[in-house]
């Protein structure tokens, strides 16, 4: 095949790069320009896709001897994700950067690209898998446990799937990798992975947002109504939250109090006891399967659900009823907010997903 590796500058998608061209594929490396900030630098492990990161993607090009390409795709990433993430933010809700990224850029800006110059498919360093099912490829979760990446693959449709590469995910252990990158002499195989927002490298999200949307006074308010606190901006606050909430009225058990809900429109924020963070039950109008639909989704039916991408997936029901998926875990979830991604799966395959847009308390009001 004509396979375009996109080469992050990392250690898993250099050895993804090599894996395909000893696979016998002409494989063309690409890295992408996703910030016009010419003097963005990489500090430890934050941040990505920075200047360092490009360098170290064409070194690897030049050692497997193929041709490499920087595209700047930064435009779409500030229209399509940075934009997004504040847009989400805004609307109380709590977005997950990267899995928009996936979405938006890798799998959609991208393939389409090179789908375009004739490519048959993208390669990247994710660790997850393809298969052949009975109707179709289907995505499962990785051979490493403590990498599988299928979470934030999620959003993938069967069209995506069929031009995807994956040559990481039947590796057993990252570990593994890293000596496979330093047996081909690649100078990354010691590379810290990513971590953190990419777009956000010093790690302070209320700081950066505070710069982009401003101060807004607002009231902390419990579950009852009643006035227990003051902020500088609801943006600043996400469902789970214990820290940072400088509350004026103590609870009456005297226990620690979390972030319950946050209410934009009013420019409010409701906190209660870690008990209200109980989820009985969530749903999204914007969903997808990632490969064939279930037969019958408007018929419940059995899954697991994981709404992070390193959260222990929980057995449940989902069903689609009026334009939503609908999700009722067995057992309540914990600290899900509305722009999180719900992803379910049928054991290691990954059926699909939704972006959460309300959840039902399992523990009512007053109780």
């Amino acid at each position: 095949m004509r396979i375009l590796a996109a080469m992050s500058g990392g250690v898993d998608s250099a050895v993804a790069a090599a894996r395909a061209v000893d696979a016998g594929h002409e494989v063309v490396g690409v890295h992408l320009a996703l910030s016009r900030a010419g003097g963005t630098l990489r500090t430890g492990s934050r941040g990505c896709c920075t200047i360092e990161d490009a360098m170290d993607a064409r070194r690897v090009a030049d050692k497997l001897g193929i041709p490499f390409y920087v595209w700047d795709f930064s435009e779409r990433f500030r229209d399509d994700v940075i934009d997004d993430f504040v847009a989400e933010y805004q609307a109380g809700r709590t977005p997950n950067p990267c899995m928009r990224c996936n979405e938006k850029i890798k799998f959609a800006a991208l393939l389409e690209r090179a789908l375009e110059l004739g490519f048959d498919a993208v390669c990247t360093g994710h660790y997850a898998i393809l298969r052949d099912g009975e109707r179709g490829l289907e995505l499962h979760r990785s051979s490493e446990e403590a990498k599988d990446q299928s979470y934030v693959l999620g959003v993938l449709t069967a069209e995506q799937l069929a031009h995807t590469y994956f040559p990481l995910g039947e590796t057993p252990s990252k570990a593994l990798v890293r000596a496979e990158a330093e047996a081909r002499g690649f100078t990354v195989a010691k590379k810290p992975d990513s971590y953190d927002i990419c777009f956000i490298p010093d790690g302070d999200t209320r700081g950066w947002l505070a710069d982009k949307v401003g101060t807004a006074p607002g009231e902390i308010l419990d579950r009852e109504g009643a006035v227990v606190g003051s902020h500088d901006g609801a943006h600043a606050f996400t469902v789970g939250q214990r820290k940072g909430l400088r509350l004026g009225v103590p609870a009456p058990d005297g226990k620690p109090r979390f972030v319950l809900e946050v209410r934009p429109v009013t420019n409010t924020v409701v906190v209660g006891p870690k008990e209200a963070l109980a989820i009985g039950e969530l749903a999204g109008g914007r969903f997808t399967w990632a490969g064939a639909a279930p037969l019958d989704a408007t018929t419940p039916f059995r899954c697991d659900v994981q709404v992070r991408a390193h959260a222990d997936p929980v057995p449940a029901v989902a069903v689609v009823r009026d334009g939503e998926l609908i999700v009722t875990p067995d057992d309540p979830l914990h600290g899900v907010a509305p722009g999180q991604t719900a992803v379910i799966y049928d054991h290691t395959r990954v059926i699909g997903q939704c972006t959460i847009d309300r959840t039902v308390s399992a523990v009512p009001a007053g109780v």
